[in-house]
């Protein structure tokens, strides 16, 4: 494996807790739709590995994944887990039988699916635990206390070091914060999708880590126009454009890219490291407007 710098270095969420900024979202390593086992379990191992050999030590995944696929392939090609990485993974959803997304927030849910990723994962903790509230893309308003005291219950016991939300609005990592410290808020953002600009530039002022997800999501047919031009240009591609523009966009920006291939896993990792110059980053900046 040839040597990489990975792009955007390291951000530091707590004292025994300092991410790659470029990390991995494991969620495209189940099967089709995220449901059941992958097509190539040795490829979906393959990436995994390459994902350590690289020096990522984010990555991001939940026991809903397949449900349970991701981490157990996980566990598979990397128990025991290399002492500097560290895996993130989500509670707060389930997978039904018909492949569907039910949130699953009440007392024992959440506590369940906290048990069910340390045996999947084969951990005594998990380092990072973020609480899925609200939509596919966008925060349901509302309380969300009463799922995260459970999760903080968690912590307090032992089986959990650091909490995060997603897909949440300003009040509700307010709320939260008032119960538990916090060191990750995972929200859909983008060049096209700019509706956290406030919240990006607050968290960063608070050292919390923000980790976008749908990094080509949401666009326009304009705005993909726009951004395919730019990449042209650059003489690269979009997704490499759009990583890039999170990195410089702010330092507590976090990237989780997912695939099931080593090639499109070495390309989001060299992509992720283009320097965008002012004039791009100008013209990517007049498509939110």
């Amino acid at each position: 494996m040839p040597s990489t710098t990975l792009a955007g270095g390291v951000f530091t969420l707590a004292d025994d807790l300092t991410l790659t900024r470029v990390g991995y979202g494991a969620m495209q390593l189940a099967g089709p739709h995220v449901f059941g086992p992958p097509a190539d379990r040795d490829g979906a191992l393959a990436v995994l590995k390459t994902v350590v050999d690289l020096g990522i030590t984010h990555i991001d995944t939940s026991d809903y994944y397949g449900p349970h696929v991701t981490n157990e392939i996980i566990k598979e090609a990397l128990h025991p887990y290399p002492k500097d990485l560290h895996i993130v993974t989500k509670v707060g959803a389930l997978r039904d039988a018909e492949g569907n997304w039910p949130q699953a927030l009440s007392r024992d849910e959440l506590r369940t699916a906290v048990h069910d990723n340390l045996i999947s994962l084969g951990l005594d903790a998990l380092d990072v635990v973020n609480l899925r509230v609200g939509g596919l893309d966008r925060p349901t308003p509302g309380s969300i206390a009463e799922p995260f005291a459970v999760l903080a219950e968690l912590r307090q016991e032992g089986l959990i070091k650091h909490l995060g939300i997603s897909t949440v609005n300003a009040e509700q990592i307010a709320e939260a914060q008032g119960i538990a410290p916090i060191v990750t808020v995972q929200n859909f953002y983008n060049i096209a999708n700019r509706q956290d600009d406030a919240l990006v530039d607050s968290l960063a002022e608070q050292g919390i880590a923000y980790v976008p997800y749908f990094p080509l999501g949401g666009f326009s047919p304009l705005q993909s126009d726009i951004l395919g031009r730019v990449a042209e240009r650059l003489e690269t591609t979009p997704m490499a454009v759009a990583l890039a523009w999170l990195l410089q966009r702010s330092p507590n920006i976090l990237l989780i890219p997912g695939t099931s291939s080593v090639a499109h896993l070495l390309d989001n990792v060299a992509g992720a490291a283009l320097e965008l110059p002012a004039d791009a980053i100008e013209e990517l900046d007049a498509i939110a407007r």
